[in-house]
């Protein structure tokens, strides 16, 4: 049992990872259909056609986000980068289109866990007073080391 439990940030990760590489590649190559939006979704779904960039720019961060997960590899990043799409596809499914709620709430939930299991790597970026680097304030030895192994560019 234990080793399933160990297991479970990886299974969230690469599930994540699938979802969003999927639904990203698919808003380039458009191989999954997509039912017609009805009401107030086809209303907001407009409204974003209307800005040429929203799109591309959507689907492109929901595939590197996916692609950073399936990798495993930068995975906080990954997880920030797709925390606003998260927010918002909760949100239009809240609003406007109930039918894809149980996908939405899915994506939620792998979110949050994973956050959760990567919590140490937000520390640094929810401390409430940050100090910037500087000559009076050199970087930490944790910092340096990879830096200094070529491994952080």
């Amino acid at each position: 049992m234990s080793s399933l439990l160990g297991k479970l940030p990886w299974i969230a990760r690469l599930l994540a990872g699938v979802i969003f590489t999927l639904f990203g590649l698919n808003g380039f190559l458009h191989f999954l259909p997509m039912p017609p939006s009805q009401g107030n979704a086809a209303q907001f779904l407009g409204g974003l056609a209307a800005a040429p960039y929203f799109y591309p720019l959507l689907f492109l961060t929901e595939l590197a986000g996916g692609v950073l997960l399936l990798a495993g590899r930068f995975v906080p990043l990954a997880l920030l980068l797709l925390a606003p799409v998260i927010v918002n596809i909760v949100g239009f499914h809240l609003s406007a289109a109930p039918a894809g709620l149980p996908l939405a709430l899915l994506v939620l939930a792998l979110e949050l866990f994973l956050a959760w299991s990567y919590r140490d790597s937000f520390a640094p970026v929810i401390r409430a007073r940050a100090i910037p680097i500087s000559r009076e304030r050199p970087r930490p030895p944790e910092v340096v080391e990879p830096i200094k192994e070529g491994i952080i560019a």
